[in-house]
């Protein structure tokens, strides 16, 4: 049972994440990155952020370049909400399938 900080704080790192990715991704070209969800754990100390990728073919390539790159997006997340939390929340970021599932089930349905 989530509590009603862990949401707000999810929502926060959520949308902050968002706008970093949104930098992140311009020298990148013709990629988009979206932050689908975030998961925070109980203390606040890890937080696992679910990305969404597109086009799905260069995945893997920028999960990989998103966790070399993962204490500099870790500080950039703490700059911009240096004044709402004390401990910035280790970052775990997965790469969120949801998408490509979806194309899957709608390309079985038309065949």
């Amino acid at each position: 049972m989530q509590t009603t900080r862990q949401q707000k704080i999810e929502r926060l790192i959520q949308k902050d994440l968002g706008d970093i990715f949104l930098r992140y991704a311009r020298p990148l070209g013709g990629v988009l990155i979206s932050v689908s969800e975030v998961r925070i754990s109980p203390d606040l100390a890890i937080a696992h952020v679910y990305l969404s990728i597109y086009p799905e073919t260069r995945s893997r390539e920028i999960m990989d370049s998103v966790n070399a790159d993962l204490h500099r997006l870790r500080g950039e997340l703490g700059t911009l909400e240096r004044h709402q939390l004390r401990i910035i929340p280790e970052l775990n970021f997965h790469l969120d399938e949801t998408i490509g599932r979806m194309e899957h089930i709608d390309q079985l349905l038309h065949s």
